[in-house]
């Protein structure tokens, strides 16, 4: 006498969903021609008195074709992801050796001499103010730019102390301020620095590793020379 299996496809997709879950975990995969198979068997072996209904039958048929669709574009999706981030490495390793303008207070004198980069001026002001100081917190140059209009303004140190002198390589504290009616009121600067090396998380998010400053996310970037 044979068995008599109630369960309907319904259940057999289930089966074969949870078998794609463990898949994901465990390495074994469940493909097309074994949920047929599957399928098949429930068929043969469904209660003759209360068959599968052929509308059901039809249903569970769209749901395994869509589920297969779905992993199909997952496929599809992680390769274009995986190039994404090729393509995202091999831009990053271009940079290596250029020179960004990034937000920062501290600018880094080498062996160029000099250190520039741009000051945000929100509003008008009659003094606008640059301020060098060495790493002991000794002012040792102040650069007076007069008065400005709002926007971007560029500025230029050339590495010496007020009185001529060449200042030693390393890094120095750049304080912008501007007079207003209100009183003076800092201003925020974006320096120039080279890129020593480039950093590509997991993720696919790039950080730039910058002489003398640290480490600086490629968004925050406003400018690469």
């Amino acid at each position: 006498m044979s068995v008599v299996n109630s369960a309907s496809v319904a259940d057999v997709l289930g089966q074969y969903q949870v078998q794609q879950d463990s898949s994901a975990q465990g390495g074994s995969e469940l493909g097309k021609d074994a949920f047929m198979e599957l399928m098949l068997a429930q068929m043969k072996n469904q209660n003759p008195l209360e068959p599968q209904d052929n509308g059901d039958f039809i249903s569970q048929l769209a749901q395994f074709s869509s589920l297969e669709e779905m992993q199909n574009l997952t496929g599809t999706v992680d390769e274009v992801a995986g190039q994404f981030r090729s393509s995202q490495a091999l831009q990053a390793s271009a940079m290596v050796g250029k020179t960004v303008l990034a937000p920062s207070s501290v600018g880094i004198l080498g062996a160029e001499g000099e250190v520039t980069g741009t000051i945000e001026v929100p509003a008008s002001t009659g003094g606008l103010r640059l301020s060098v100081m060495n790493q002991s917190g000794e002012l040792v140059r102040q650069i007076d730019m007069g008065s400005s209009e709002a926007g971007v303004v560029s500025f230029r140190w050339d590495g010496e102390d007020g009185n001529g002198n060449a200042l030693p390589s390393g890094p120095y504290e750049i304080i912008a301020q501007a007079s207003y009616p209100s009183g003076p009121e800092q201003l925020g600067t974006m320096v120039s620095a080279n890129v020593d090396s480039v950093s590509l998380a997991n993720g696919g998010s790039i950080t730039l590793n910058l002489a003398g400053m640290g480490s600086i996310a490629l968004s925050d970037v406003k400018q690469i020379n």
